[in-house]
């Protein structure tokens, strides 16, 4: 069972972000699913600090565009010019996956499995 979030939506810890990122670029190029389970888990704890929140999207595009999906793309582009918006106006949508398929504008709880995620790296289960 996944540990419950925090209250405030503050997720960040820059271990935790580490350990995802990491474990994100050690999974092979044929676990898409995964790939993206560990970036959404990325982005929901990296989002409230400009670097991580921006170089998460960084990711989202170059995987998107490794693997042809342009809408993904698009929508990752769309997402890296918000960024420094969003931070300026303080306007960040908590748990928000940071997927093109949800609104760059949508509070939302993570899903049980990016919460799962999460809870492991916190948990260092896998390695940094």
């Amino acid at each position: 069972m996944p540990t419950p979030m925090p209250a405030n939506r503050n997720f960040y810890s820059p271990d935790v972000y580490q350990r995802l990122v990491q474990r994100y670029r050690g999974v092979a190029p044929d676990q898409e699913r995964q790939q993206w389970l560990l970036l959404e888990a990325a982005h929901v704890v990296g989002q409230t600090r400009f670097g991580p929140h921006l170089q998460v999207h960084c990711l989202m595009l170059s995987l998107a565009w490794e693997k042809r999906m342009l809408r993904e793309v698009l929508g990752q582009l769309f997402r890296i010019a918000l960024v420094p918006l969003g931070h300026l106006l303080k306007r960040l949508p908590s748990g928000n996956s940071g997927r093109a398929d949800i609104s760059a504008f949508r509070a939302m709880a993570p899903s049980n499995e990016v919460r799962q995620v999460i809870a492991e790296a916190k948990a260092a289960k896998f390695p940094h």
